[in-house]
């Protein structure tokens, strides 16, 4: 895939469902069960094939994200 050529025109590399698995460690089943409970990043169709938008992935994966504890919860104090 010639990455430059798209950015010049403007268009988002994508991943395919195939390559976010890779890219999460995780079975490509992971990805398609998460979608289908409406936990995964946002994907769309082409074909019969969906694919990620680099920029919806890491959305997601910000909002997953949890934040670390206060150094005071974490020593039990309120």
């Amino acid at each position: 895939m010639d990455t430059e050529r798209y950015l010049g025109l403007g268009l988002e590399p994508v991943l395919t469902t195939s390559e976010l698995a890779e890219y999460l460690g995780v079975h490509v089943q992971a990805i398609y069960d998460l979608r289908n409970d409406g936990r995964g990043p946002s994907g769309f169709r082409v074909g019969r094939e969906i694919r990620y938008r680099i920029s919806d992935v890491r959305h997601w994966l910000d909002d997953l994200h949890e934040p670390q504890p206060s150094l005071a919860l974490a020593e039990g104090q309120l």
